[in-house]
């Protein structure tokens, strides 16, 4: 296979980013990394997730956020894990609803509380809502590569949630490597198994950084077909519900590599630094990316 020549970078720093932070960013702070982010050259973000405030307080603002956000220039997304959330995200006039579900029974029972059976269940229900009021829907496989309780995840098991995601009218599906255990081996041979079995759906990786692997295991995923990375601005982020969680790829950094490599971002790699310098100022201590952020 020809390796693109072209990916795209979906951001995901004001969500998976900002909800492992200890402090609630001011909606207001919020806008204001959306705007250089959109300076830079971001065109897809998930913006935010509409999740109980109990659970995830970081996010509380979520509708107020969406009201305000300036629309046209980026495609907002938001995650939501029911059909309460979907709701919200409709009322809300998003442009994407992401749904998400665990590969492995142990992390979905952590995460969400239920199992992937009432988890699907719902999550059938939420698809076929969005489809009535014509609203674009991707879903996000978590643990696609391994379960910090389970242990390693069967394909089988990620191919038949994905199956069902593209059978309810998922547009995208995204396997996330949400705890870090991924090798490029098994990133490539896992995009293999499910590209054989779905070869016309999009796929996209989300991929986190606890063993230090995760630029490899996105350069394996690119090699094996894979266009849409999810990244975050400065490498924030990680799992609220896994020990020692660690964030994701910075964007800055992803950008950096691709541009090297004459594979093109549409990003501006000044401008991302910037918004990463932003970042840092508003989050009051240094970011995990790479890329130099000092004055």
């Amino acid at each position: 296979m020809a390796a693109a020549r072209q990916v795209t970078i979906r951001e995901v720093a004001l969500r998976d980013g900002l909800q492992s932070e200890r402090e609630f960013v001011p909606t207001e702070k919020k806008l204001a990394v959306i705007d250089a982010l959109s300076q830079a050259g971001i065109q897809c973000m998930e913006t935010t997730s509409f999740v109980s405030p109990r659970a995830i307080p970081q996010l509380q603002d979520a509708a107020e956020l969406m009201s305000r956000v300036a629309r046209g220039n980026i495609i907002h997304e938001v995650l939501v894990p029911n059909l309460k959330g979907a709701q919200k995200a409709i009322v809300s006039n998003v442009d994407r609803v992401v749904v998400f579900i665990s590969a492995s029974e142990a992390h979905n029972q952590a995460n969400v509380g239920c199992s992937i059976g009432d988890s699907l269940a719902d999550l059938q229900t939420v698809y076929s809502l969005l489809k009535q009021h014509q609203v674009p829907a991707a879903g996000i496989i978590a643990v696609s590569f391994g379960c910090p309780y389970q242990g390693r995840v069967q394909k089988t098991d990620v191919l038949k949630i994905a199956q069902r995601f593209v059978d309810w009218g998922a547009d995208r599906v995204m396997l996330a490597d949400t705890t870090g255990m991924a090798s490029p081996a098994q990133i490539s041979e896992m995009i293999g198994y499910v590209q054989s079995h779905l070869p016309d759906v999009p796929l996209g990786l989300h991929l986190h950084n606890n063993r230090g692997v995760a630029m490899a295991n996105l350069y394996a995923g690119y090699l094996a077909g894979i266009t849409q990375f999810d990244t975050s601005l400065g490498g924030i982020g990680g799992c609220p519900n896994v020990p020692l969680a660690a964030g994701n790829l910075a964007t800055e950094d992803v950008v950096f590599m691709f541009e090297e490599m004459g594979v093109a971002t549409g990003l501006d790699l000044p401008g991302l630094i910037r918004a990463a310098q932003l970042l840092e100022k508003i989050l009051q201590h240094p970011l995990p990316g790479r890329s130099p952020t000092g004055s």
